[in-house]
């Protein structure tokens, strides 16, 4: 099963814990220095929160997949589509050991398509990445601005 991923900032990591515990009824799976995660099963999400100075920001967006071969061909079928990716990098990344690639709408919305392979003890962030874009989902200086997200009923 397929999932997509959500990868927010947030300014309190502690409050955005509770927060979004309670909203999908579901305790972190993984809770590290500025750093949490969520495996939802229902609807089907990855939610990733990471600390950073602004908050309510999107981070990245992604697609995780069950096996590597599935990154690969999600690589292959975007290339042949004539969008720019990073190639498939084994990395670490988000505290996980990962096979992925990154690529980037038109307005810098940055998406990740990965398997996690294993667990790590670090957040990661080696390997190239298309046009000064971080490697690695963790927010930086040489990080593109962040997306702000709509605020309140009125946003759409």
């Amino acid at each position: 099963m397929s999932r997509l991923q959500l990868a927010l900032n947030v300014t309190n990591l502690e409050e955005s814990i509770a927060f979004y515990s309670k909203l999908f009824a579901t305790p972190p799976a993984k809770i590290k220095d500025g750093y949490a995660n969520w495996e939802i099963a229902e609807p089907p999400l990855k939610l990733v929160i990471f600390e950073a100075a602004e908050g309510g920001t999107l981070n990245h967006l992604g697609v995780e997949t069950e096996t590597a071969d599935e990154v690969v061909a999600a690589e292959s079928r975007l290339r042949g589509d004539g969008l720019e990716t990073t190639g498939i990098d084994d990395t670490i990344c988000c505290f996980a050991s990962k096979v992925e690639t990154w690529v980037s709408d038109p307005d810098g919305a940055r998406w990740e398509w990965y398997v996690k392979t294993g667990d790590a003890e670090t957040i990661g962030g080696g390997g190239e990445a298309a046009e000064g874009e971080a490697a690695c989902c963790a927010p930086t200086a040489s990080a593109p601005e962040p997306v702000a997200l709509g605020r309140g009923p009125a946003a759409g």
